[in-house]
């Protein structure tokens, strides 16, 4: 289901999320509001009002510690692919510099890098089965390749340090997209934060259960500023997804 909804698109996203907060907080409403019958009515306004403002702070400062890390992710990530391919741009621009033969070797060889990324690897990340023991067996052979051309002038040989030192930058930006991939909000912060939400609408639907249209308001209101939140967090996802 996680995966499905990351791919799709961010309205269709941000729907689906409406969608599932409302029918939670429409059954903490009419659970509460069922429930709040003689001794438990009494019970339930017996809640301070007081909670809330705390409630509602814990669960920010929790959305906001996973935002980060989601967001830090994604600006990683960005960097990565941006970096790689900048280093793989360089490398066709200065291989005009080498006889045909290299020069074509290494185009030929950085189109199949780029070839395997978008078909094989990108896949493989947005699923985390992107190992960093994978090696970029093109990347190695375009090295190869550069390391053992014979520079006949020092247009060459400066062509050819900065082709090596190019492929260097993709193979380390490779391996950071890549490490990027791994990462995720592990299951206890998505846990404490769900858990933190419903007792925060909880204590809501209680503080205001002797005037339904009141509790009502306040439940999606509330349901709203955190529907909002959790669809810009899902919209932040690592740009491999999608």
């Amino acid at each position: 289901m996680g995966d499905w909804l990351l791919n799709v698109p961010i309205p269709w996203m941000a729907i689906v999320i409406f969608a599932a907060i409302y029918l939670i907080t429409a059954a903490i409403y009419v659970i509460v509001t069922g429930l709040a019958v003689g001794d438990r009515a009494r019970a339930f306004k017996a809640v301070s009002p007081g909670m809330l403002p705390p409630l509602g702070i814990i669960f920010g400062l929790l959305v906001g510690f996973v935002a980060v890390q989601v967001r830090n992710d994604f600006d990683r990530a960005k960097t990565a692919v941006a970096s790689e391919a900048s280093a793989l741009r360089t490398v066709i621009l200065l291989a005009e510099s080498f006889p045909e033969k290299e020069s074509s070797q290494l185009r030929a060889l950085v189109n199949r890098h780029i070839d395997k990324a978008v078909h094989e690897a990108w896949p493989a990340m947005a699923e985390q089965r992107m190992k960093l023991t994978s090696l970029p067996v093109n990347l190695m052979e375009a090295l190869h390749v550069t390391l053992n051309f014979k520079a006949a002038d020092e247009n060459q040989m400066t062509a050819q340090r900065e082709i090596v030192t190019a492929l260097e930058r993709a193979m380390e930006s490779r391996r950071q997209r890549i490490a990027v991939s791994q990462s995720t909000v592990s299951k206890i912060k998505w846990t404490t934060l769900l858990v933190q939400a419903l007792c925060t609408l909880v204590a809501i639907a209680m503080v205001h259960s002797d005037n339904r249209l009141a509790c009502a308001f306040s439940l999606t209101l509330f349901a709203t500023g955190r529907r909002h939140l959790r669809a810009n967090d899902r919209g932040l996802q690592s740009p491999f997804h999608g």
